[in-house]
């Protein structure tokens, strides 16, 4: 005897409910083979195997209307397999490129979180020691220019820093060159640099006028690790920089009181 189902117990062994198998009915797109004495739907195994095909189209995002066609079309049973296979196939294609895009975008994303202690600690090895950090944060932690910084660089990302480190290898290799081709620290090339490096914190980290600038390089050669850090580089890079940052400081107070005489006149 052919098996047959009502309509609850085809919902039940598929999975479909019961109101969209009535839909499914009331449209034509899925119509059951017989009736019972007391009118109640009964699907065979064609029906069963139809509503197999209307389940794996419909995964597929096809509308009902396309899925009546195809289905009325002379497609037998394994034509729609085929042909839901290669459907499958691009859309797995699809989703893939979908999935890279995904990770190129969270690599993006992660690439552009601020940067961890730690990581900056890598970057800049003993140069950002939290004892560093620490006496830094306690000699200029309430002024303006701390206040900048901290709040420029605490959306600095890994890239970033790396960006800074390499500007600061260059500036300090451009002065390693000038004092080993024996440039005097007042020569142009050599307030070039140092102009250069008052830019880069300008830029980089907080407002950095001449003036300010010449007081950093004053510290260049009064903290003893200042002075080191330099020095590891270069015998007398330290005082070699200190003196360049002041004679640049010196050309733009000079430049800006010719600007301000010429004003008057």
């Amino acid at each position: 005897m052919t098996e047959r189902w009502t309509v609850g117990q085809l919902a039940d062994l598929t999975g479909v409910t019961v109101r969209t198998l009535h839909h499914y009915d009331a449209i034509g797109l899925l119509t059951p083979s017989d009736r019972s004495p007391s009118d109640y739907r009964l699907y065979d195994a064609a029906d069963l195997e139809r509503l197999q095909q209307i389940v794996l189209y419909r995964r597929l995002e096809m509308p009902l209307e396309q899925i009546a066609t195809l289905l009325a079309g002379p497609d037998d049973a394994a034509e729609h397999l085929r042909r839901q296979r290669r459907a499958l196939e691009a859309r797995r294609d699809e989703l893939d490129e979908l999935v890279a895009a995904v990770d190129r975008a969270l690599e993006r994303t992660v690439n552009h979180r601020p940067a961890t202690a730690a990581e900056t600690a890598e970057i800049f090895g003993d140069g950002f020691r939290d004892e560093y950090q620490a006496e830094a944060e306690d000699r200029w932690g309430q002024t303006d220019a701390w206040r900048q910084s901290a709040a420029r660089t605490k959306r600095y990302t890994k890239d970033d820093w790396l960006e800074v480190k390499a500007e600061t290898d260059e500036i300090n290799a451009a002065y390693v060159a000038a004092l080993r081709a024996g440039l005097t620290p007042d020569s142009v090339a050599a307030m070039e640099i140092a102009e250069r490096a008052r830019r880069q914190i300008d830029d980089r980290f907080y407002d950095c006028p001449p003036e300010f600038h010449r007081r950093l390089g004053e510290m260049y050669i009064s903290d003893p690790r200042f002075t080191a850090t330099y020095d590891e580089l270069a015998s007398g890079l330290a005082r070699f920089v200190r003196d360049a940052i002041v004679a640049n400081a010196d050309h733009a107070q000079s430049r800006k009181d010719i600007r301000a005489r010429d004003q008057v006149e």
